[in-house]
């Protein structure tokens, strides 16, 4: 399947917002339709302010958002594990019926790919324990386990961080 990567638009963000919400409710990943974060995923013009929103579909259909994902970089706004030289994805979804044809990995890897030409060193993610599918990709593209950045965003969720290096640049090169 062909995915096409690229920079939300403010025509895209309501379609962002259901996407993301519906899939965090959908997957356990919030207590349920109460749950504050739902706000928080739900705020796509703020995310897209403080962050690079990017959206993945159809190369040849437009318009039909497959998934999202936020980047940012160490002091960010929506940073929350990502330390100096580090870049970090949030709120990572994939619409179900698209899940296995490469569309959470074209996502990823366009944070490498963007995080690297920044000059960034490592991109960083948390990660629920129980999500053994994101586990796999993360590991597949070179990400390891960094317990001893583990934490808990509230009492009782506790967030696995993966840490992935970036290769090191030479100048006006731009590998991933």
């Amino acid at each position: 399947m062909n995915v096409l990567v690229r920079t939300a638009e403010p025509a895209d963000f309501a379609a962002v917002a259901s996407l993301t919400t519906a899939v965090y409710l959908a997957d356990g990943l919030v207590s349920g339709p109460e749950d504050a974060y739902l706000a928080v995923l739900g705020d796509v013009r703020r995310r897209a302010e403080v962050a690079e929103l990017l959206v993945a579909e159809d190369p040849s259909r437009p318009g039909g958002l497959w998934g999202a994902v936020s980047l940012s970089v160490a002091g960010g706004e929506l940073a929350e594990v990502a330390g100096e030289g580090e870049a970090e994805f949030r709120m990572l979804a994939v619409a179900p019926e698209r899940r296995g044809h490469g569309v959470g990995e074209a996502l990823v890897r366009e944070c490498l790919r963007r995080a690297s030409s920044a000059g960034r060193r490592r991109v960083v993610i948390s990660c629920q324990s129980h999500l053994h599918t994101a586990m796999r990709l993360y590991r597949r593209l070179g990400f390891v386990r960094a317990p001893e950045r583990d934490w808990e965003p509230v009492p009782g969720v506790k967030l696995w961080v993966f840490a992935g290096e970036l290769p090191a640049q030479r100048d006006g090169e731009h590998n991933i």
